[in-house]
């Protein structure tokens, strides 16, 4: 069974920075983006920022988050700083076979990992 599996989340003053994880176990994703989504309570799940071999982000975190892959640890991180109360969420990874405007939605994915929380306080 292939997994994502997300680390790196917890709690951080606004300002502050966190950089989160994601290891797949299971098999390698060097040829599928990668990307990152949020859920926020009582929201819908956004897109974060993708990576395939150029980056895509979300208009809210362009600038202050990063996306980047090592293929040879077979990771993903997502750096994120500047953070604000409102990036307050649970933090899930994804791979899939989108392209380009396709890896702005969910369905661009087809595996993803149980997700981990940040808690941005003001």
């Amino acid at each position: 069974q292939v997994l994502l599996v997300e680390s790196g989340g917890g709690l951080v003053p606004a300002g502050g920075s966190l950089r989160l994880s994601c290891t797949p176990s299971g098999r390698t994703f060097s040829r599928s983006t990668m990307g990152w989504f949020r859920q926020a309570p009582g929201k819908e799940r956004e897109f974060v920022a993708a990576i395939t071999w150029s980056s895509y982000y979300a208009d809210s975190v362009k600038g202050r988050f990063t996306i980047s892959r090592d293929n040879a640890k077979n990771t993903v991180y997502l750096q994120m700083n500047s953070l604000k109360p409102e990036d307050t969420a649970v933090y899930y990874c994804a791979a899939g076979p989108c392209s380009g405007y396709g890896c702005y939605g969910r369905t661009g994915y087809d595996i993803w990992g149980q997700g981990t929380q940040v808690t941005v306080s003001s």
